[in-house]
C-alpha cells in the first residue's frame, strides 16, 4: 500500500501525510459492479482511489438514475468531503467502474488535516474545482447537446476509464446512466452500429471507430 500511495499522492501530499495515511486508512479492494456509497447513508470514511474507476450517480424522486462524472486514478469525491464536513447524509451513489483499490480514510481526520498540511487543503481544493467543472460539463450536456451527442460521449469516457474498447453495460444500464429508455438507447446504438463506429455483440458493446 504504501508504495501505492506515494507513487499516487506524493505530487500532493507531504512524506508526514502520507505517513499518517498509512497509519489511520483503510485498504480495501472491490470488484466492478459493487455499491461502496449509497445515497442516504451515512458517511464514515472518504475514498482516496489508487487504481480503477468509479462512477457517482445521482438519483431522482422516482428512482431514476443519471451518472454524474467518473472518479479515477488519484482522485476522491468531494461530495463525499462535503457530505463528511457537514455531518450530513450521502446525495450520491457510487459504483465501481472496474475493479478498484482504494484507501478508505476516516473523516474525522479531514478537518484536522486542512489545518495541518498544505499539500492536503490543495489536494481538496483542487477536488472541488475538478468535480465542478465535470458536473458544469454534465448540466451542459443534458441542456445543449441531443441525446446522440450524449451516448458517444459517454460511450468514449467508458473506454477511457476502463482501457478497454468492450462495452460490458447493458443497454439498460446505459439507459439508467443516460436517464433515458432503454429502447431509445439501443435504437440509437443499431444506428451507430450501421456507421460501423460499433459493433453490437450478446454480451458487450464493441466500440470502433468513434
Amino acid at each position: 500500500m504504501e508504495e501505492d500511495l506515494i507513487g499516487t499522492f506524493s505530487n500532493y501530499f507531504e512524506p508526514p501525510l502520507i505517513e499518517e495515511i498509512l497509519q489511520v486508512g483503510k485498504l480495501m479492494e472491490v470488484p466492478a459492479g459493487e455499491t461502496i456509497m449509497d445515497i442516504g447513508q451515512y458517511i464514515r470514511s472518504m475514498p482516496l482511489l489508487l487504481s480503477g474507476a468509479i462512477k457517482v450517480l445521482r438519483e431522482d424522486e422516482e428512482g431514476d438514475e443519471l451518472l454524474l462524472y467518473y472518479l479515477e486514478q488519484g482522485e476522491t469525491c468531494s461530495v463525499t468531503m462535503a457530505c463528511c464536513m457537514g455531518h450530513t447524509k450521502s446525495e450520491i451513489r457510487a459504483i465501481t467502474e472496474t475493479e478498484v483499490r482504494v484507501i478508505m480514510v476516516p473523516v474525522q481526520k479531514m478537518e484536522e488535516w486542512m489545518a495541518k498540511y498544505q499539500g492536503w487543503r490543495n489536494y481538496v481544493f483542487d477536488s472541488y474545482h475538478n468535480r465542478l467543472n465535470e458536473l458544469l460539463q454534465t448540466v451542459d450536456s443534458i441542456a445543449f447537446k441531443n441525446l446522440d451527442q450524449r451516448l458517444v460521449e459517454y460511450l468514449k469516457k467508458k473506454v477511457e476509464v476502463t482501457n478497454d474498447n468492450k462495452i460490458r453495460s447493458t443497454h439498460q444500464e446505459i439507459a439508467y446512466d443516460l436517464h433515458t429508455s432503454r429502447v431509445v438507447v439501443s435504437r440509437l446504438l443499431k444506428k451507430l452500429e450501421k456507421m460501423k463506429k460499433l459493433k453490437l455483440h450478446r454480451s458487450y458493446i464493441h466500440v470502433l471507430d468513434l
